[in-house]
């Protein structure tokens, strides 16, 4: 019955988590394909210098897929038994995380635009932010999982 619960509260928190960005995504879309008088009636707004995807956030994307892959190799490698092997993709997993959130910090202070620069601002620090801090969280949870990992808290 313990298990169903924590099951079931594990899912009902990612179903909160994907309505919540869903509706970031909502806003966006709306603002970016009907975008009103009141910001030129163009996307971006009349006077923002978007931020090119090709560059940090390019490198952000690879540096959070690359975390995807090496907390799948920790999470198989304690399936597996092997230990050091985990706490290995666990450490390289906790270390992109740092470098991604500091990349995002470093995109926030060289921003050409701030959150106050109508609903492009908005949106983007909103979205990008609670992303970031999502990251974060789970940056604390994954060195919490390393440390217990480290002292022989998990078992196949």
């Amino acid at each position: 019955a313990v298990q169903q619960g924590l099951r079931m509260g594990m899912i009902l928190f990612i179903v909160s988590e994907i309505m919540f960005f869903f509706a970031f995504f909502w806003a966006f879309f709306t603002s970016s394909l009907s975008p009103v008088f009141n910001i030129g009636g163009v996307w971006p707004p009349a006077g923002i210098e978007a931020i090119s995807p090709w560059g940090l956030p390019l490198l952000n994307t690879i540096i959070l897929l690359s975390s995807g892959a090496s907390v799948t190799w920790a999470h198989h490698a304690i399936v597996g038994g092997f230990k050091k092997d985990a706490l290995l993709g666990l450490v390289i997993t906790i270390i992109f995380a740092v470098i991604f959130t500091g990349l995002q910090g470093f995109e926030y202070v060289n921003a050409p635009f701030a959150m106050s620069d109508s609903v492009y601002g908005s949106v983007f620090f909103m979205a990008t932010g609670f992303h970031g801090f999502h990251v974060i969280i789970g940056t604390i949870f994954l060195s919490v999982c390393a440390f217990r990992l480290y002292l022989d808290h998990f078992s196949r």
